[in-house]
């Protein structure tokens, strides 16, 4: 899936929020005295917190990665972290870089959505997200590290439970909980560990790996990819990007959706296809079948449709 970066439209996204300094609150700098290694950190946002980042016409994110000397991209305003309604940003770059861009990004957050006039340093969460493979080497042996890490920062740190009910997810996510300076030093130690983790290293390379359905959460119909994917510089016409509409009667459609989802996040995880389930009575001209559009290279809609054919013929044939 493609992300946004500064590059990027963001017409979808910017709120029109004001590129503020950062806060006089922001913890300092790590000192530069981290082996020169590139490595990349992704955590979730709301959409009004992306919007934020963000920034009018993108100038607030262009001031942080500046200011930084990191890349940080954004998923768009309809890829959510599965289960949630909250969109990912990838910070990218050297160690020092991506931790000064980390602390840009939360400092402004702080101000906008966390202080209030007079208080003092607020505790606040960030939800890291990390491969399932490389949890281990936070927890470390008998929960060791992660009791170092929460000593060290004076950090709340949790890490949840995989969650096995989207199929092709495997990562979990790591909630850091303090004021913006622990939460900072606690993000800055699980860095460090995690650029030691070859797994985490190469796993860069998708910044975001989940499929994007026609659905959040529970309410799959309401949230649907919407406007045209396109893919404009494939240059192969089998993997050009197409849309296909097709009919599923609709008493059938559950069928293809699954009990929160889980049918149709596994169909656009397996053919690599987006799916759109239309709304209730919005049904294929003259019939009362609901639309499922399909969308991305002609083999991708091929399987998609094939694998959405054997959830309904063996109902469709009784």
């Amino acid at each position: 899936m493609s992300m946004e970066g500064a590059d990027s439209g963001f017409a979808a996204s910017a709120d029109g929020s004001q590129n503020q300094s950062p806060s006089p609150r922001k913890s300092p700098p790590s000192p530069p005295d981290h082996e020169e290694k590139t490595t990349h950190i992704k955590f979730l946002l709301s959409n009004a917190e992306a919007g934020s980042v963000i920034g009018k016409g993108g100038s607030t994110i262009n001031d942080f990665q500046t200011q930084s000397g990191a890349r940080i991209q954004l998923s768009r305003n309809f890829e959510f972290f599965p289960g949630t309604s909250d969109r990912i940003v990838m910070v990218s770059g050297l160690i020092d870089d991506v931790l000064k861009a980390v602390d840009l990004i939360l400092s402004k957050l702080l101000d906008e959505f966390y202080v209030e006039e007079g208080g003092e340093d607020p505790r606040f969460k960030v939800r890291l997200v990390v491969p399932n493979g490389c949890c281990g080497g936070i927890i470390g042996k008998g929960g060791s590290i992660i009791k170092s890490l929460i000593e060290d920062s004076h950090a709340g740190i949790k890490i949840s439970p995989l969650d096995n009910s989207y199929p092709g997810l495997y990562d979990r996510l790591v909630t850091v909980n303090g004021t913006l300076r622990e939460q900072m030093r606690a993000i800055e130690l699980i860095l460090l560990k995690l650029a030691e983790d070859l797994h985490y290293v190469q796993s860069v390379s998708a910044p975001f790996p989940y499929p994007v359905v026609g659905y959040n959460g529970m309410n799959y119909a309401s949230n649907g990819v919407g406007g045209k994917f396109q893919n404009a510089r494939s240059q192969n016409k089998e993997e050009r990007s197409n849309s296909v509409t097709i009919g599923v009667a609709d008493e059938h459609i559950g069928l293809v959706v699954g009990r929160g989802g889980r049918n149709i996040f596994e169909i656009s995880q397996l053919s690599g296809a987006r799916i759109k389930i239309s709304e209730r009575g919005d049904f294929m001209s003259g019939t009362s079948d609901r639309k499922v559009t399909i969308t991305g290279s002609q083999r991708a809609i091929r399987a998609a449709e094939a694998m959405i054919s054997q959830k309904v013929s063996p109902v469709s044939e009784r």
